[in-house]
């Protein structure tokens, strides 16, 4: 397909097999949810437009601690499952319960940013800490996106992401869990382009038409004084390159 196409459940794709977002029968494949139809060489998917995250192993999520309990933390990972991080998923050093308090490392309210260790058939999440990306998120905004639009607030070898951080002098954080972590010089920019991105997710050409917003954005902004560089290269806030992001105007399912 040339332009994708907005499809809903049932629609046909075409022949041939089904990927992500579609299912097959006899041979054709059919759309199992509202988005955008492509294909690639003779698969068929859908980019889903809305929906909920489904945790999968390997995603990098940003989460928040909403209980403490005995050797685990439980935390929202902005999905309907509940996610654990057990105490030896969190550090590598031995901790005495007797004689240690577990909210000396991750409080209630906290956020971290954590990698999805496994995720069982009944759907029990556990998360790790153990990735060296993944830490405590002190300060900052965030800012709830539709998780299907990651990839494209990501791009392709984080490619967006960086440019957003680059021209608002911030550092950014996107959980696959469609949680964005946004702290520096410009933050209220920054979290509109997301917001902008998201919007727009579906256009061709996207990076030109956000580097130009930003490019009129900035030059309206108000200069900071600051002592902390927030575009110097940090990877503890490059998560998000190791994630597929997708092509100028394409997604990676």
């Amino acid at each position: 397909m040339s332009e994708r196409k907005l499809v809903i459940p049932g629609d046909f794709l075409g022949d041939g097999r089904a990927g992500h977002g579609a299912y097959e029968e006899d041979n054709n494949a059919f759309s199992a949810c509202i988005g955008l139809a492509e294909e690639k060489n003779g698969m068929h998917f859908v980019i889903p437009l809305s929906g909920i995250y489904n945790p999968k192993r390997g995603d990098g999520v940003i989460g928040k601690i909403e209980d403490v309990a005995f050797s685990r933390w439980i935390v929202d990972v902005n999905s309907p499952y509940e996610a654990v991080l057990p105490l030896a998923e969190a550090t590598e050093e031995f901790i005495d319960l007797t004689k240690n308090d577990m909210t000396k490392y991750f409080n209630f309210g906290d956020l971290i940013f954590v990698e999805i260790s496994s995720v069982s058939q009944t759907k029990n999440v556990q998360l790790s800490m153990r990735n060296r990306k993944c830490r405590k998120l002190r300060g900052g905004r965030l800012i709830k996106v539709t998780p299907a639009k990651v990839p494209r607030i990501i791009g392709k070898a984080g490619s967006m992401v960086e440019m957003v951080k680059q021209m608002t002098n911030t550092q950014i954080v996107v959980g696959q869990n469609g949680i964005v972590w946004v702290k520096g010089d410009h933050e209220d920019i920054a979290m509109d382009v997301i917001a902008l991105i998201e919007r727009k997710s579906h256009v061709h050409g996207l990076t030109d038409h956000v580097r130009a917003y930003l490019e009129e954005k900035m030059k309206n902004a108000p200069k900071v004084e600051h002592k902390k560089d927030y575009r110097e290269h940090d990877e503890q806030d490059d998560f998000d390159r190791g994630f597929e992001g997708g092509e100028e105007g394409d997604f990676q399912p």
